[in-house]
């Protein structure tokens, strides 16, 4: 069997995000969380939060191509200070592979923006520790604030 994704659906998937509490959604390729192989759509919209994580698990690497739209890729060190900001899009690069461990995130610049997101399996969900210590959770007081320092932050 072949899989099909159309603009249609990837048009769709961005409706979603616009409403989403979260202003972001995603299509799973992969049929299972198990699967060896993740391969997933993701919607973003510029006001979600991506709170700073890493996967510590040796073998999660990422690959992450922004299809339509644009995004920052923001790499952290252990204390928090960006490393390196990476614009994603038409106009800049269009994919980067992360390797395991690295503090990370991104900030959405344009509406309407989506990507294609390709990272070893299985899914395991992130813990506490995961996320970096440095940064706000998600909706917590901060995070807004937090958001618009990594979107301006050199």
């Amino acid at each position: 069997m072949v899989k099909s994704i159309t603009n249609a659906e990837l048009k769709a998937l961005s409706t979603t995000a616009q409403s989403a509490d979260r202003q972001r959604a995603n299509l799973n390729v992969h049929e299972s969380l198990d699967a060896f192989v993740q391969r997933l759509f993701i919607a973003t919209e510029p006001d979600t939060y991506i709170r700073p994580h890493r996967h510590p698990q040796a073998h999660k690497w990422e690959f992450f191509t922004v299809l339509e739209g644009a995004m920052d890729f923001l790499l952290f060190d252990d204390e928090g200070n960006i490393t390196q900001r990476i614009a994603l899009g038409k106009d800049a690069a269009r994919s980067i592979e992360l390797k395991p461990h690295q503090w990370h995130s991104y900030v959405c610049k344009q509406s309407g923006t989506y990507a294609l997101e390709i990272k070893e399996g299985a899914y395991l969900p992130s813990t506490e520790e995961d996320f970096a210590a440095w940064s706000p959770a998600e909706n917590s007081e901060g995070a807004a604030a937090y958001l618009e320092w990594m979107r301006t932050s050199a």
